[in-house]
């Protein structure tokens, strides 16, 4: 199954915009469209598992935490992926699209990688 994406309301929307140029086939929502701004880590993480979405972020500091407490509590999720803010754009779409052509959702269930 294709893996489907959802931003963190600190993801640099221009890079979702590159994405959707680049392929617009890859199913990468907002963290607007998606209504989660303003709301806590591990809620953004309980969002994106019941919609089985991968979910994409800069945040390096409290997002793996809050993911492994997440995931320790007996929660399932489709993923998490941490794009290091250092990274172009060009870099970060690059790894996007990697993901997307390569790996299948199953993959991605519990893990975490940071780029």
């Amino acid at each position: 199954m294709k893996i489907q994406f959802q931003a963190d309301a600190d993801f640099n929307q221009n890079i979702v915009r590159a994405v959707w140029r680049q392929e617009p086939a890859i199913d990468f929502q907002t963290a607007h469209k998606a209504g989660l701004r303003a709301i806590s880590d591990l809620e953004v993480l309980a969002y994106a598992a019941r919609e089985g979405r991968l979910l994409a972020s800069h945040d390096l500091t409290t997002m793996p935490h809050h993911f492994a407490a997440f995931i320790m509590s007996g929660e399932t999720s489709a993923g998490l992926l941490i794009l290091r803010q250092q990274l172009s754009i060009l870099q970060t779409l690059n790894e996007i699209l990697k993901i997307w052509r390569k790996d299948d959702a199953s993959q991605w269930i519990n893990q975490i990688r940071i780029v």
